[in-house]
């Protein structure tokens, strides 16, 4: 056995009988050496193939940690599911040390704005911060430009609520489109208009149509990384939206919720392009947890008082706490290497399911999209499968998916689609769970063509 494999044998042995508790600093470099008589590389690529596992993570400048498990989480992980529905990291794999040495330092230099009101906009550090990191987007705002929102929910709720100065009312939605935002304008009663994306994007032509003849006041697109699709749009229909908006006076409230996870450099928002008819939106949820509830909202200068004033009467502030802990999160690098570890993670997920999906996707009536970055995809189907009972007979197998249904308004063609994400799937069984996957569609497509043939 070569000597880092018997090292980290025995770290698992330790973290296995408790002998090494979750969030425990392991011993440095240099004793774990002298302990095993090996040398420090040998101990170095131990700790890194143990961190590749999720079963540590390193603190820059202080060491290595190991994750916090549940209880009887090895015995779990025999028997887990494996989720192709989640959006977001496995929250057990989050180095909360990290967070918290962020909170706890967040209140010793903010403690006189933390516990009181007054800072509707956003803490002023966290807005300078988040404006140097937006520039590297091509999405160049100075910082009084900014608000800071309880997650991007927040905004587009305000948005879908407030006036706008083109007197307009209805809100156009790609479909299908995020299911909450579906929600949101059904909840409010405001207008709601809808326009096909596919694969191959969606019809301009259309899209012009709507904006010259659709009352619409907001048209709300995710042109990177749309979800549930997990496509992209082209720079020139980016471009296209931008002069259309213009040219008919139409906001775009550009959600790029998936923004950290791009690997194109020459990949730009629709705000390069029309900063002044754009509402660009970004959050941390997705690359850090959904519980931190901080959104960015970038808003032309005509919509920013009334954006304001709704904020304010909706939460007065958001929380000063957590922004400020954000912000010594960012300034310390933390975010950029978790970003840099999570974009690896998922780089390497979403090849093994390209393949995955290359090797048993051999139907004609099945259509999966090849992404190389984001956190999803999709698979399209040509015969009318029946989603919920495909979801159920996975659910059996222990593979979580989800039906889409919620993602369509009412009134619009429900295609039948599937989103596979890999942020929580676990990257060893991807490919086992791929060919359930594909396997159990086979079955009932094959169920249906026989039902078919004997109708008629």
């Amino acid at each position: 056995m070569r000597k880092y494999v018997e090292l980290m044998k025995e770290i698992e042995r330790q973290l296995e009988v408790g002998t090494i508790r979750g969030g425990q600093r392991l011993p440095s470099i240099r004793d774990m050496s002298l302990r095993f008589a090996c040398s420090k590389s040998t101990v170095i690529r131990a700790y890194a193939e143990l961190e590749r596992r999720h079963l540590v993570y390193t603190v820059p400048q202080s060491g290595y940690y190991a994750v916090v498990q549940k209880p009887g989480a090895e015995q779990a992980r025999e028997q887990a599911m494996l989720d192709f529905s989640a959006p977001s990291p496995d929250p057990e794999l989050f180095p909360y040390v990290d967070f918290q040495h962020c909170l706890n330092r967040a209140i010793d230099m903010y403690r006189s704005d933390l516990f009181t009101y007054g800072m509707s906009q956003g803490l002023p550090t966290l807005l300078h911060v988040i404006s140097k990191r937006l520039a590297d987007r091509q999405v160049f705002v100075r910082p009084e430009r900014i608000t800071i929102t309880s997650g991007i929910q927040q905004a587009l709720s305000l948005l879908c609520t407030m006036p706008f100065p083109n007197g307009k009312r209805a809100v156009l939605l790609e479909q299908p489109s995020y299911h909450l935002m579906i929600r949101l304008l059904v909840t409010h009663r405001v207008p709601l208009r809808g326009i096909a994306r596919t694969e191959q994007g969606i019809d301009l032509d259309k899209l012009e149509h709507l904006f010259r003849t659709g009352d619409i006041k907001m048209f709300y697109t995710m042109p990177r990384f749309h979800n549930p699709l997990g496509t992209s749009y082209p720079e020139s229909t980016k471009k296209a939206i931008a002069e259309l908006a213009e040219r008919y006076d139409v906001y775009v409230a550009e959600d790029d919720y998936l923004a950290d996870l791009e690997t194109d450099p020459r990949s730009d928002p629709i705000y390069a392009y029309a900063s002044s008819r754009v509402i660009y939106l970004n959050s941390f949820s997705k690359m850090l947890f959904p519980g931190l509830r901080i959104g960015a909202a970038v808003l032309p200068p005509e919509l920013q008082d009334t954006f304001g004033l709704y904020k304010q009467l909706a939460d007065l502030d958001s929380s000063m706490l957590s922004q400020a802990a954000l912000e010594i999160y960012i300034q310390n690098g933390m975010f950029e290497r978790r970003k840099q570890q999570i974009s690896a993670s998922y780089s390497e997920r979403l090849l093994r399911l390209n393949r995955a999906l290359d090797t048993f996707n051999d139907t004609d009536f099945a259509h999966h999209v090849s992404v190389s970055s984001g956190s999803h995809t999709h698979i399209a189907f040509s015969v009318p499968l029946h989603i919920p009972t495909l979801v159920n007979r996975l659910q059996k197998k222990n593979i979580v998916l989800k039906p889409l249904d919620p993602f369509f308004a009412e009134g619009f063609e429900k295609r039948p689609l599937l989103k596979i994400s890999i942020a929580r799937a676990e990257e060893e069984r991807i490919e086992e769970g791929v060919k359930l996957l594909m396997d159990e569609i086979k079955k009932m497509a094959g169920r249906q063509f026989i039902k078919g043939a004997e109708q008629l």
